[in-house]
C-alpha cells in the first residue's frame, strides 16, 4: 500500500470540534472509495467564508477562529477533524457524450457526513491533493476556480436554485500549473450528498450488480424513502431523479444559467447544481451561447441543456436496468419500464419552465395564450441579444402609460410595441395592478447575478492579495432580488472587455 492510499493514522494530532459524525457512505465498504488523508497546502490563509452557510449548519459565528476547531488547518489538509473519515469516491461517466471510463474524485475528498439542524450534510474538500482517481492530474484547485465555485454556489442558493454550497476557501502560495502558473486553493463544499449519475454507471459498466444494488439501496434509504413501497423501487428511484432534474434544469433556463460541462459525472442524483467549472450567466440573450471555451462542438449550449439532461437520464436508466429487471434478464419490458420512469422529465421540465416564465412575466393566473406570449418575449430578446437579466428586471416597471423603462432596451421599437400590446391585453384580462405585479416580478427576476466580469474583478483582486472584493460580492449575491442601490454598478450592463473573457474546463 502506497502512502497515497494509506488511511489516516488515528493516533495523529486531530482537531476536536463538537460535531456529530454519521459517515454513512463510508459504511458501504472499500469497493466504493479509497480512504486517504488530504495533502496539505503550505502557509494557508483565509480567502472567503460563508457565515450564512455556517449558521445553517448550527456552527458558532467564530467557528473559523476557535482554537479547538483549527479550521484553517483542517481546510488546508494539515489537520483532520476527530470523527472524520476522509475518502475519495470512485465513479465513471460519459464526458461530452463519449464513455470516459473510470473517473472518480480526482481532486476532492469527502471528509464525512455530519448531523446538522437542516439534516445530515456531507463535507468535502476540493483541491486537497492527488487521489487514486486523479488520472495524471495534480489533485489541486487554483485560486481562480475556487473563487468562482465559492461565489456561484452561494449565489445559486440565494436565487433559490438547488445546489451544492461552499463554506469557505483557503489559499496558499503553492504553485499550480494550468494554462499558466497559478496559486493553489481549497474549497470546502457542503451538500446532502455528492452522489452522481456516474457512481451508478461505474458499477453497471464493470458488471458489479451487487455493488450497484448496494449503492441504489443506500440512495433510496437515505434520500428517496418514498420509493420503497412501490412496485419497483429502482424504477421509482429513476423517476424521482428525473423529476428533480426537470425542476433543476427549468430553474437554470429561467435565470439564464449555463453549466458548461453537463457530463454524466457532473449530474447530481439529488437534482443539485454540482461542479462549478466553466459556468456562466447569460449577458445578451443568445440561445446558442456556449459558455465553455473547451466545448468546441457546442454540446452544452444554453438551449441544449434540457436535451442533454434527458440524454444523461437515459444513461442513468441504462445503468439501473439490471436492478429494474429485479433479478431477471434485462428485457424489452425492462427497457420500457425505464423509459416510462424518465418520461416525467419531459412534462415536468415543460410545466415547471412555463410556471417560472409566467411568474417572471408577473402573471397571477394561467392562460392558454401564455406559451406564445413567452416565446414572443424570448424572440424579442434573442433578435437583438438584449441583456437577459436587465430586460426581465426592467419589465417589472412596464406600464401601458409608460413602457419606456423596458422599451428603450430595443432598437426595433415596433417589434417591442407589437408584443407589448399582447402583454397589456393579457394583464388587463386578469385585472393586474401594476404595483402588485412589479412586486411579484421583482421577487423572481434577480437584479444581481454572478456575471463573469464581476467574478473576474474579484479574482484579480484576490490574486493581488485583496480578498475584500470577494467578500463584498458575496454579500451582494446573497440578496439578488433586493435593489441595493449602493451596488447598482453590479447590476449594470457588462463592460466591453467582458466579451473577451473565456472560461474552460480548467476554470
Amino acid at each position: 500500500m502506497t502512502a497515497l492510499h494509506a488511511p489516516l493514522d488515528l493516533q495523529e494530532d486531530v482537531a476536536a470540534p463538537p460535531l456529530r459524525w454519521l459517515n454513512r457512505y463510508a459504511r458501504l465498504g472499500p469497493a466504493f472509495y479509497t480512504l486517504l488523508p488530504a495533502q496539505a497546502v503550505p502557509e494557508p490563509h483565509w480567502v472567503a467564508r460563508s457565515d450564512d452557510l455556517a449558521a445553517s449548519l448550527g456552527w458558532p459565528p467564530d467557528w473559523a477562529e476557535r482554537p479547538d476547531w483549527r479550521a484553517l488547518q483542517v481546510l488546508a489538509g494539515a489537520t483532520p477533524w476527530q470523527g472524520a473519515e476522509p475518502l475519495a469516491t470512485v465513479y465513471s461517466g460519459h464526458q461530452f457524450g463519449v464513455w470516459a471510463g473510470q473517473l472518480g474524485d480526482g481532486r476532492a475528498l469527502l471528509l464525512g457526513e455530519i448531523d446538522t439542524p437542516r439534516g445530515p450534510m456531507e463535507l468535502q474538500l476540493k483541491g486537497s491533493g492527488m487521489t487514486p482517481y486523479s488520472r495524471m492530474g495534480d489533485g489541486r484547485a487554483v485560486l481562480r476556480s475556487s473563487i468562482r465555485e465559492f461565489l456561484c454556489s452561494e449565489a445559486m442558493h440565494h436565487l433559490g436554485i438547488p445546489t451544492t454550497r461552499a463554506l469557505a476557501v483557503v489559499g496558499s502560495k503553492l504553485p499550480v500549473r494550468r494554462e499558466a502558473i497559478e496559486t493553489a486553493a481549497v474549497v470546502m463544499r457542503v451538500a446532502p450528498s455528492f452522489l452522481r449519475f456516474g457512481h451508478f454507471e461505474h458499477f453497471a459498466h464493470h458488471d458489479q450488480p451487487a455493488s450497484l444494488r448496494t449503492l441504489a439501496d443506500y440512495a433510496i434509504e437515505r434520500y428517496y424513502p418514498e420509493c420503497v413501497d412501490t412496485p419497483n423501487a429502482y424504477a421509482a428511484l429513476l423517476e424521482a431523479v428525473a423529476r428533480r432534474t426537470a425542476t433543476l434544469i427549468a430553474d437554470w433556463q429561467a435565470v439564464g444559467f449555463c453549466h458548461g460541462v453537463m457530463n454524466t459525472d457532473n449530474m447530481s442524483l439529488l437534482g443539485l447544481t454540482i461542479d462549478y467549472g466553466p459556468f456562466g450567466f447569460l449577458d445578451g440573450f443568445d440561445p446558442g451561447h456556449v459558455c465553455n471555451h473547451s466545448d468546441h462542438q457546442g454540446r452544452y449550449a444554453y438551449a441544449r441543456q434540457p436535451g442533454v439532461a434527458l440524454w444523461n437520464l437515459h444513461a442513468l436508466a441504462q445503468a439501473l436496468l439490471p436492478l429494474i429487471a429485479n433479478g431477471e434478464e434485462v428485457s424489452e419490458a425492462t427497457g420500457e419500464l425505464a423509459l416510462e420512469a424518465i418520461e416525467p422529465y419531459r412534462s415536468g421540465f415543460a410545466e415547471t419552465l412555463q410556471s417560472r416564465m409566467r411568474a417572471k412575466l408577473g402573471f397571477a393566473t394561467v392562460d392558454d395564450g401564455d406559451p406564445a406570449l413567452i416565446d414572443g418575449w424570448l424572440e424579442l430578446l434573442a433578435a437583438e441579444r438584449t441583456d437577459f437579466t436587465i430586460a426581465w428586471r426592467r419589465l417589472a416597471d412596464y406600464t401601458e402609460a409608460d413602457p419606456s423603462p423596458v422599451r428603450d432596451l430595443f432598437l426595433d421599437r415596433a417589434a417591442f410595441d407589437a408584443w407589448a400590446v399582447r402583454y397589456a391585453i393579457r394583464l388587463r384580462a386578469e385585472a393586474s395592478i401594476d404595483a402588485e405585479r412589479a412586486e411579484r416580478m421583482n421577487r423572481v427576476n434577480p437584479k444581481f447575478v454572478l456575471r463573469n466580469h464581476l467574478c473576474e474583478n474579484a479574482i484579480r483582486a484576490a490574486q493581488g492579495g485583496d480578498f475584500g472584493e470577494t467578500a463584498r460580492l458575496l454579500e451582494v449575491l446573497q440578496h439578488p432580488f433586493d435593489e441595493q442601490p449602493e451596488h447598482a454598478a453590479d447590476a449594470d450592463f457588462p463592460p466591453d472587455w467582458a466579451q473577451t473573457l473565456e472560461v474552460s474546463c480548467s476554470s
